[in-house]
């Protein structure tokens, strides 16, 4: 398999994409898909949906959290939401509970358990990247740190504020 990007990635109809914007959506979709097959492969046990691991991560940051905010700040319906809820209440990750400024409200929080799964998670994704990190020269990975304020702007102007919140 070539490590050259496609040149033929634009919709039927639509005017071609700038080399920059093209390049920059492959490369996020092959990082993402070689880092999810290559946990897999080197942790077995890492079988969870990203949906679930980005639910994860906004209640490590905001918990308690109502589903509607968690459907905010993900960009997903509420009914989406409510139905990943219920998979990881089932799974113990996640637990459901009167909203203390709303009885007639719930909350969701992070169990234990759904502390220790993103945590481990998280740590298999950084060592993961860190060996990937290491198999590069310098000058790759010094490109890539001194990218990653870019990144972040970019990702904030894509609508993901760094704070992980909504743009209003």
């Amino acid at each position: 398999m070539s490590a050259q990007p496609r040149s033929d990635v634009s919709a039927p109809g639509s005017a071609p994409q700038e080399p920059e914007a093209r390049l920059l959506t492959e490369a996020v979709t092959r990082l993402r898909r070689a880092l999810r097959s290559s946990i897999r492969t080197d942790y077995p046990w890492e079988t969870l949906p990203m949906a679930q691991v980005e639910l994860l991560q906004v209640l490590g940051e905001h918990s308690p959290a109502r589903i509607s905010d968690l459907a905010a700040r993900r960009r997903l319906a509420p009914s989406t939401v409510s139905g990943l809820i219920g998979q990881m209440i089932t799974s113990g990750l996640v637990a459901r509970d009167v909203d203390s400024a709303d009885r007639r409200a719930s909350v969701v929080t992070l169990t234990d358990a759904g502390r220790e799964k993103l945590a481990a998670w998280t740590t298999a994704h950084e060592r993961r990247i860190d060996d990937a990190l290491a198999a590069l020269d310098n000058r790759a990975r010094a490109a890539i740190t001194n990218a990653l304020p870019a990144l972040f702007q970019l990702a904030e102007n894509l609508g993901e504020p760094a704070d992980g919140t909504t743009a209003d």
